[in-house]
């Protein structure tokens, strides 16, 4: 049985049909692999597009941000009034990046959001990043993150900086402090020294996103 799509998913189409480009083109546009926006209209995953691909896709197409699903208004006159802040919905992801041995890298679903302040992204200069929140697991990163920690991840990477990111080796999902090493490598850094770096080629590390935020328990 044919799925069927959503007004925004529909209206993508029927924009890229009236110019004549394809899905991969529209992505590789907007800074994704050839298969985003496929998987986005077909799959249903992303739920929602990210607020930067939003951006670019409405210029690109002409039309309001907000008929490919983003807010009605974007004002910050809220804050000087004193009135309800606003707030931006972050997806927590069904997924756990190991700060040890490796996880299984399960199915990238969200289950749940956490809310916070458009003001605060905007002091945090994250007002235009695509973020999600997964879970760290292991202890190789402490006492930075600790098992159970949830973090924020930027997947709006412009250029690769060192810093602590979440990567994917294979079918595994880590969160390390990732050192460029040269010659096309990568060394993965613990904090916990009871860890030892883990040099990889470039070609075999995918950089999933930088860690900008954390949240545990005390």
């Amino acid at each position: 049985m044919t799925r069927r799509l959503d007004p925004v998913r529909n209206l993508l189409l029927k924009l890229a049909d009236q110019r004549s480009v394809s899905l991969a083109a529209l992505s590789t546009m907007i800074g994704r692999n050839s298969s985003y926006l496929q998987q986005f209209v077909r799959k249903g995953s992303p739920k929602v597009l990210a607020e930067r691909d939003r951006l670019k896709l409405a210029q690109f197409f002409g039309v309001h941000e907000r008929e490919l699903g983003g807010l009605q208004e974007k004002s910050y006159d809220s804050f000087r009034l004193g009135r309800e802040p606003e707030l931006v919905e972050i997806p927590r992801l069904a997924v756990h990046a190991a700060a040890g041995g490796g996880a299984f890298n399960s199915e990238e679903t969200a289950f749940d959001a956490f809310r916070f302040s458009r003001r605060w992204l905007v002091e945090q200069g994250l007002e235009r990043a695509d973020l999600s929140a997964i879970t760290v697991e292991g202890d190789s990163m402490e006492p930075l993150l600790n098992h159970g920690d949830e973090i924020l991840v930027d997947h709006s990477l412009s250029a690769f900086s060192d810093g602590v990111h979440v990567v994917r080796l294979g079918e595994n999902v880590f969160v390390k402090r990732v050192a460029s090493a040269g010659a096309g490598r990568f060394t993965l850094l613990s904090q916990n020294p009871a860890y030892p770096p883990i040099d990889v080629m470039a070609d075999d590390l995918e950089i999933v996103g930088r860690v900008v935020w954390k949240g545990g328990r005390i």
